[in-house]
């Protein structure tokens, strides 16, 4: 059976997310902090502040959208929306599950740093994030859909509508007080598994394009007609929310960010691991007459660097701000991110010399051993370090599901599968890829003496970013546990 209990809510329409009423800090606190944005924030009228979407999907390939090659998934709204801004084509996330990667984007701290590292997680007490700010900069601030963040204080938004499927909740929630801006995030629930929404009509399996990643085998077929599907449902959701985002006049003032988050749970499609699928994200920013139109950089950044370039946008100093998190790149309590604005309005083409990212394993549903990943990559390298290879890597999203299923009884007529099939679950400590010659990262050149003083540069510049972040690698794997939250959480979170 694939699906059960929340899962048939979404058949319905409906998230299956907590009904929890608008989360507020305490008006004392919210002043103070006030106090210390405005005391360090640049001046900036009120009136230029814009309004801020983030729309954000959920378990997305970025690969799989039209406007980044697909040949065959339909997605006309968000295509549109990347040709009317800039394409960030350089974007990573920090973890390549759902609840690390929305900690980090939210609280501008890569997950380790800020506690929110295994799967179903929370941040340290007293961590802050771009709600916090906001609200205090007089900003109204909301999120429709999939949270997945904790605890509540640190995210203090006003829930719009657990519902995804609820475009009216949005437009109510945009006209409702016109002289305050606001920030909106629609976290979308699609498309992640079990890919059973969406316009499934308009995908044959027989006549799908397969990747290079995927073993092509009717059974994968079937699923990844399933996967578009639910791809072309959260389209939809996108060319609503911009139909109402136009009616309500506010397009002109408004900036819309599009972020695809990790990649999808298909073998090799991304989820959990640190490969480009699962960390490069697609990631389109729109805001007319500011940033030019069909434009791109290859500008590397991450989730990291969202929240202090929309609080510089905001007229609120990123520099300025204490996260509430020890540790900084600097040693004090700043962001691990940076704003990238000048990037985001044609003015630079570069932003960071590397992207860092983390996995675990401990608190993902199913996982055998601990299994903890890190990352590191500049334009054309990467270096993905497996902290304990002797471990088997064994999940429930990938090793447990019927595609996989179907790959290992291939296998058993394919050495060269059979080969593919093992690696998903025994890796070697070190993977070393030149992604400009091999970009779906199947040649591992670890042991390649040719590329022997890139890779210890790689290393040096992990090994720096692992003290920073207070990361002791398999110890801190071990750890996870006590940074799991500490109610239980819906049911549609607690998948994997």
């Amino acid at each position: 059976m694939r699906c059960q209990g929340a899962c048939a809510m979404r058949r319905s329409g409906k998230s299956a997310r907590p009904t929890h009423a608008l989360r507020v800090c305490g008006a004392g606190v919210l002043l103070a902090l006030f106090l210390v944005i405005v005391a360090g924030a640049p001046a900036v009228a009120a009136e230029s502040r814009p309004n801020v979407l983030i729309i954000l999907a959920d378990d997305l390939n970025g690969r799989d959208l039209g406007f980044t090659g697909n040949p065959d998934v339909q997605t006309p709204h968000i295509d549109r929306l990347a040709r009317e801004g800039v394409w960030l084509k350089g974007m990573f996330t920090a973890s390549p599950t759902c609840s690390p990667a929305r900690h980090a984007l939210y609280t501008g701290l890569y997950p380790i740093r800020s506690g929110a590292y295994p799967n179903l997680t929370r941040v340290d007490p007293g961590t802050k994030s771009l709600f916090t700010y906001l609200n205090a900069a007089g900003y109204r601030v909301g999120l429709q859909a999939k949270s997945h963040v904790h605890p509540p204080e640190s995210f203090p938004f006003e829930l719009i509508s657990d519902d995804a499927d609820d475009i009216q909740a949005f437009t109510s929630y945009i006209r409702r007080d016109e002289k305050r801006p606001w920030l909106v995030v629609f976290a979308s629930n699609d498309p992640h598994s079990p890919w059973d929404r969406g316009p499934r009509d308009r995908y044959d399996p027989a006549r799908l394009t397969i990747p290079p990643w995927l073993h092509d085998n009717a059974t994968t077929r079937e699923f990844l007609a399933d996967y578009y599907a639910e791809v072309s449902k959260l389209d939809e959701q996108v060319g609503q929310l911009l139909q109402a985002l136009d009616r309500s006049g506010e397009r002109e003032k408004t900036l819309v960010v599009f972020l695809s988050e990790q990649g999808s749970s298909f073998p090799y499609g991304g989820k959990w691991s640190l490969y480009d699928n699962g960390i490069h994200a697609a990631a389109f920013a729109r805001w007319p007459g500011k940033i030019q139109a069909d434009s791109a950089t290859n500008a590397l950044m991450q989730y990291v660097d969202v929240t202090p370039t929309i609080l510089e946008l905001a007229g609120v100093d990123p520099e300025s701000l204490d996260t509430g998190v020890a540790g900084g790149p600097d040693g004090g309590t700043g962001f691990d991110g940076r704003s990238f604005l000048p990037v985001l309005l044609g003015r630079r083409d570069h932003h960071r010399d590397h992207v860092f990212a983390q996995a675990t394993t401990v608190g993902i549903k199913g996982y055998k051993n601990p299994y903890p990943i890190r990352a590191v990559r500049d334009r054309r390298y990467k270096l993905i370090r497996n902290l304990a290879p002797e471990n088997e890597f064994s999940i429930d999203g990938i090793h447990k599901r019927r595609v996989y299923e179907s790959w290992q009884r291939d296998a058993e007529n394919s050495a060269a599968l059979a080969a593919r099939v093992r690696f998903l679950s025994w890796r070697p400590a070190e993977e070393f890829y030149d992604l400009e010659m091999d970009p779906f990262e199947m040649h591992n050149l670890a042991g390649n003496q040719e590329y022997h003083e890139k890779k210890a540069g790689l290393g040096a510049e992990l090994d720096r970013w692992m003290e920073q972040q207070g990361d002791e690698g398999l110890a801190t794997e071990m750890k996870s546990r006590s940074r799991r939250r500490r109610h239980a959480p819906p049911a549609s979170e607690a998948s994997p």
